[in-house]
C-alpha cells in the first residue's frame, strides 16, 4: 500500500497533556511537541516531549513504544528527532538526544541510547541499538 492511500483520511489528533489520544497514546510536555502530518502512533506509545520532539511526516511509531527527550534517572535531556518516514518498531525505548534519520527503520524491542544519530535509510536493531543492513528500496 502507498503511503498516500494509507494516510489519505488523516487528521491532526487532538493531543493533551498527559491524557490519552482517541488512539490510547500520550504527550507529556506537549508544548515542546512539533507533529508532522500523515503519522502513525500506536497505542499505548508514551512520548516525552519535555525537552523537544519533533515528529516529521509519515513517520510511523508502533505501539508501546516510549520516546523520553528527559530521563529522570541520570537527567540527561535533549531533544528527539524522528525524521520524515522513519519508523519505530513495538516496544521500542529511544532516549534523549537522539536522532533517527529519514527512512530509517528501528527494529521492534530495540533502545537507542542517548546521543545516537542514526543515518537515513539504515536499520538498527537491538539492546542497545545497532546498525543491522541498509533499508533495501
Amino acid at each position: 500500500m502507498k503511503l498516500e492511500e494509507r494516510f489519505k483520511d488523516w487528521k491532526k489528533p487532538e493531543i493533551k497533556e498527559g491524557e490519552l489520544t482517541k488512539w490510547n497514546w500520550m504527550v507529556q510536555g506537549v508544548k515542546g511537541l512539533v507533529l508532522g502530518e500523515h503519522t502513525d502512533i500506536g497505542a499505548f506509545a508514551y512520548l516525552n516531549a519535555q525537552s523537544g520532539l519533533i515528529i516529521e511526516d509519515y513517520v510511523q511509531i508502533g505501539g508501546g513504544v516510549k520516546v523520553y527527550s528527559v530521563n529522570t534517572i541520570d537527567n540527561k535531556r535533549g531533544k528527539v528527532i524522528l525524521k520524515r518516514n522513519c519508523k519505530i518498531g513495538a516496544n521500542s525505548v529511544i532516549l534523549p538526544n537522539t536522532t533517527i534519520g529519514e527512512n530509517s527503520i528501528v527494529g521492534a524491542c530495540s533502545v537507542v541510547k542517548y546521543g545516537e544519530i542514526i543515518p537515513p535509510n539504515e536499520i538498527w536493531v537491538g539492546c542497545p541499538a545497532k546498525y543491522l543492513k541498509d533499508v533495501e528500496e
